[in-house]
């Protein structure tokens, strides 16, 4: 077994309290903690993706107990790729807390930041649908503390809606396991694959019950419609830097969706067949018309970006919907790009509000940064909204692409394009009137004497330091457009990897990537595992052929 798998989950969960307990008191020493732990994870990032690189699906049995039995984590390309973007990410966001301050104005934001990296990575690797369950929970209890950070009358009301919301979805969630359980005997992913496969479409009304019921509870965390409508209030109420984190949170959605439903659930098990694509199909739609919608509208600087954050996921789920592999291929590429694309917003978002003290769409006095600000956000925006020269561009016209389908054809690249459209035209809307409109702001005359006042003030200035963490994210869009070949070469074979239905019942349930029988099974039911596995092998082709 490969033991560095389960370091991404013990790392932060064995330095997020000693950071909430012992160096809660020193924001120094927290601080070095938390940024020591966060470099660790992202190098040990690093070295799990080069792990499998060949393709091979590592698979890690917590205290030696054979699948279906023991907990198992599982490592392929997909879940390496989506912890290493994870840690990315925690990094730049953490390094912009520390250098403007966020992280002091409460004492448990670093055990909170390092929770919340436990429950994403636990998430992106666990190979069983309950403890994927479990670690949702983790993440989002450690999200509610991170949303209300800094305290405000508007982040407590935020945070309530977002913890209803939630506790509604992890209801649900339950619901969908006790289901499952009752109809497969089993929540491990790769043997409900084998089970469920055995279940004739007559019989598998229940399974049909947990399948709908787990699209409701993914579809709340990717902020698909209609379950969409907690996203811009908890975005734009919460902390910057943690807004910017929580570009992630909606990915984790989108990844169980295509974890459990290509791998359990997909094309090729009878008992399901293609009833999630057929509804998510619509919901990814209307989802991308209401955040160009939203972002059009919007009067204030953080909704507008949730709102594009909105519009993304749709046009990423859009993708996943088609359930092929060329088309998964194309949306992990565009996930990636919108991770960072909403997150350079956020944080660009952030500088410009300490300078600017007002978030509304107004024309008020140019901030004293202008033209720097106003550079970043025009480049981050465009990121967002899918222009050349960054990888957005790209990314969307690979999604167009792989969406070839005549029955699907004119409403994906009619709802890409369109959104695309509306969603320029609100981002130019905004920049106008926050970049360009406000350098010929006249005081009226009841203001003049407050703004001689102001203008004696020292204004604010953001450093080198403050500016680093958002000039990177915007760094890496045009990093993955110079090496978009490679980057496509690596989701392609991740989304091979992921619609391999038999080689991951394979690794995780016969041989355990050690190349030998677990001990714990019978030789008998070794065999059967290995007979049905080997059942499977064909099906991976047909599945790619047929869509």
């Amino acid at each position: 077994m490969l033991h560095w798998i389960i370091a991404p989950v013990v790392l932060p969960a064995l330095l997020a309290p000693l950071l909430g307990y012992v160096m809660r008191h020193d924001i120094v020493l927290a601080r070095i903690a938390s940024t020591a732990g966060t470099v660790a994870l992202a190098a040990i990032a690093f070295a799990l993706m080069f792990a499998v690189a060949d393709g091979t699906t590592h698979v890690y049995r917590l205290g030696d107990w054979p699948a279906p039995f023991g907990i198992v984590l599982v490592l392929d390309r997909l879940s390496a790729m989506m912890v290493l973007l994870t840690a990315v990410l925690a990094l730049i966001v953490l390094l912009h807390a520390i250098a403007t301050g966020w992280d002091a104005r409460g004492r448990h934001f670093h055990a909170l930041f390092q929770f919340q990296l436990m429950g994403i990575c636990g998430a992106f690797l666990t190979g069983d649908v309950f403890n994927l369950f479990v670690f949702f929970e983790v993440l989002l209890i450690a999200s509610y503390g991170l949303m209300i950070h800094g305290g405000g009358r508007a982040r407590l009301r935020a945070g309530l809606q977002y913890v209803v919301m939630n506790l509604v979805g992890s209801t649900l969630f339950l619901f969908a396991l006790g289901t499952l359980y009752a109809s497969a005997g089993t929540l491990n992913m790769a043997d409900l694959a084998l089970k469920l496969s055995q279940i004739p479409q007559q019989d598998a009304a229940l399974v049909r019950v947990a399948v709908i019921l787990l699209m409701v509870v993914f579809g709340l965390k990717a902020a698909l419609f209609p379950v969409q409508f907690w996203l811009p209030g908890t975005y734009a109420s919460a902390p910057a830097p943690v807004a910017a984190l929580f570009a992630i949170m909606t990915k984790v959605g989108a990844y169980a969706i295509l974890r459990v439903h290509t791998l359990s659930f997909g094309p090729g098990i009878e008992a399901t067949g293609d009833m999630t694509g057929d509804l998510m199909f619509p919901a990814a739609i209307v989802t991308v018309a209401l955040g160009a919608i939203g972002v059009l509208g919007a009067r204030r600087m953080m909704p507008l970006i949730a709102f594009s954050v909105i519009g993304s996921m749709g046009t990423m789920m859009v993708a996943v919907a088609a359930f092929t592999p060329e088309a998964t291929a194309a949306a992990l590429y565009y996930m990636v790009h919108s991770t960072f694309a909403a997150a350079a917003l956020f944080l660009v978002a952030d500088l410009l509000m300490a300078q600017r003290a007002d978030d509304r769409l107004v024309q008020l006095k140019p901030v004293t940064q202008n033209g720097l600000l106003s550079a970043l956000f025009f480049a981050a925006a465009i990121g967002m909204a899918g222009m050349p020269p960054l990888s957005g561009f790209l990314g969307k016209l690979w999604l167009l692409d792989s969406l070839r389908d005549p029955a699907e054809m004119p409403w994906a690249w009619t709802a890409i394009l369109a959104g695309s459209l509306v969603t320029i035209v609100g981002f130019v809307r905004a920049g106008s009137m926050v970049f360009w409109k406000s350098t010929a702001w006249v005081p009226a005359a009841d203001e003049t004497v407050a703004a001689e006042t102001e203008a004696q003030e020292p204004a604010h200035r953001a450093d080198a330091l403050q500016l680093a963490p958002s000039m990177a994210a915007i760094g890496i869009m045009g990093v993955l457009a110079i090496l978009a070949g490679p980057m496509a070469r690596y989701t392609e074979g991740a989304a091979q990897q992921l619609y391999d239905r038999a080689g991951y019942v394979e690794a995780v349930l016969v041989t355990g990537n050690e190349g030998k029988d677990l001990e714990a099974h019978s030789d008998e039911d070794t065999d059967g595992y290995a007979a049905e596995a080997d059942g499977h092998g064909a099906e991976p082709a047909a599945e790619g052929e047929g869509h």
